[in-house]
């Protein structure tokens, strides 16, 4: 079943559209309460986490998000007086845990057809199981009833199908075929062409119900133009060596010409030309300022990327580019599952905290650990410049904690949570020689 759609008198005269309100009756409502959730892709294109609590309702084949509580009227369900935010069309959609993509515990993944992903979450093990089971039977249901539709953005159901309803219906035993009113001869399809259509539609159908999503691609290196975003294991197997050839240029580049300049990393470059350079790393079409397109020509366009030319004149634009490669990474470069115990190691005493700390380091994937520890060499000769630049290790914990660390799960004491990324970094820097040993 549909949810009902009424018009709010409040708001005539306003544009059509504008004053609908959705309604469920409590037969159609599966299930509803209150979850944290994220919208992670849309389009199948990588969106960064706003974790935002809304009033959740799975009713018919949607999941529709409130932000407002819920009415007290047994007539029409739904929250008071309020429009969704967002609805999830559940036809076709897939299903999972969300443990690979947050460090939240209890989360749930949401894929749908279109490419739209979505994650919920709540602190209470037994209410997302509760959800899991609700959304799953719900998947199930559509799938049975309604097999998944070929569904794009921006096409109705018309051009879905070609413009006809009745294309895989054939005429009656009984009686030949009557050209319809209005229509050739020629434009008619008899019953064995439009079987023919059919079993095309239902193969396309099945190609995009079990096309992998954009995030798995990116993850497994299948797109290989792509360096923002890329998981960092995957860049680093097909460039063949355990810290990004990105990172290396950017270094080189401050180490060169960036060491002595005052806010070095706090001070930010030109949005515009950090996603230029951006985009330039990464192939894909950069526009601009005049209005023209920009197309690298090969492959491996980083590899020959010179950091020294004028229009990357400004340092802060290249650290720019820096901080945004390490906040795009799908997983933190100090991944999520390691917090809780670096956390719990900064309450000890100095030496107990020094061993555990570098026994969590040690855990580490080599890439991530590698990354880290080149980062770490550099920011120390930051650090050295101090003088000059007025970069301590104190400055540069702030400006590095939340972007190597991420700490989303804890969200109880913000404040506290947004301290201690930032007092781990300042003591990866002061006490890196006891943490990172020579080999």
């Amino acid at each position: 079943p549909l949810p009902q759609l009424l018009d709010d008198p409040h708001t005539a005269g306003r544009p059509r559209g504008y004053s609908i309100l959705v309604r469920f009756s409590p037969q159609e409502v599966e299930k509803s309460g209150r979850l944290n959730k994220t919208k992670i892709a849309e389009g199948g294109r990588k969106l960064k986490k706003n974790w935002t609590t809304a009033w959740v309702v799975l009713a018919g084949n949607s999941l529709v998000f409130y932000r407002d509580p819920p009415a007290s009227s047994p007539v029409l369900w739904g929250p008071a007086r309020s429009r969704p935010e967002s609805s999830v069309d559940l036809r076709g959609a897939a299903l999972g845990t969300g443990r690979h993509l947050t460090s939240r515990r209890n989360v749930l993944h949401v894929r749908t057809v279109p490419g739209h992903e979505f994650l919920l979450q709540s602190d209470n093990e037994a209410e997302v199981r509760d959800w899991n089971a609700a959304l799953r039977a719900v998947i199930t249901r559509l799938e049975r009833e309604n097999p998944v539709e070929l569904r794009l953005s921006g096409a109705g159901p018309a051009e879905l199908s070609g413009g006809e309803e009745d294309d895989e219906l054939e005429p009656s035993p009984e009686r030949p075929p009557e050209w319809p009113e209005g229509r050739s001869r020629g434009s008619w399809r008899g019953p064995g062409e439009g079987r023919d259509r059919g079993r095309v539609r239902n193969k396309l159908k099945r190609l995009i119900a079990m096309r992998p999503p954009l995030r798995s691609l990116q993850e497994r290196g299948l797109l290989r133009d792509q360096v923002f975003g890329c998981s960092l294991e995957a860049l680093c197997q097909r460039e063949g060596g355990t810290v990004p050839s990105f990172v290396r240029l950017c270094v080189a580049a401050v180490d060169k010409r960036g060491l002595d300049v005052d806010g070095i990393y706090r001070v930010s470059g030109n949005l515009a030309v950090i996603q230029k350079l951006r985009f330039l790393v990464d192939r894909e079409r950069a526009v601009t300022s005049d209005g023209r397109y920009l197309f690298p020509e090969k492959a491996g366009q980083e590899a020959r990327l010179d950091l020294d030319r004028d229009e990357w004149e400004d340092i802060h634009v290249v650290t720019g580019a820096l901080k945004l490669f390490l906040r795009e990474l799908p997983q933190p470069l100090i991944p999520g599952p390691l917090l809780p115990a670096l956390r719990e190691a900064l309450g000890l005493p100095s030496s107990d905290r020094l061993a555990q700390i570098q026994q969590v380091l040690s855990s580490m994937p080599p890439t991530n650990r590698d990354t880290l520890r080149f980062l770490l060499e550099h920011l120390r000769r930051v650090v050295a410049r101090a003088d000059q630049n007025r970069m301590t290790p104190l400055n540069l914990g702030i400006v590095f904690g939340q972007t190597l660390l991420r700490p989303e799960q804890e969200a109880a004491d913000p404040a506290a949570h947004a301290l201690y990324p930032s007092q781990l970094v300042e003591l990866l820097l002061t006490d890196f020689d006891s943490l990172f040993p020579d080999p």
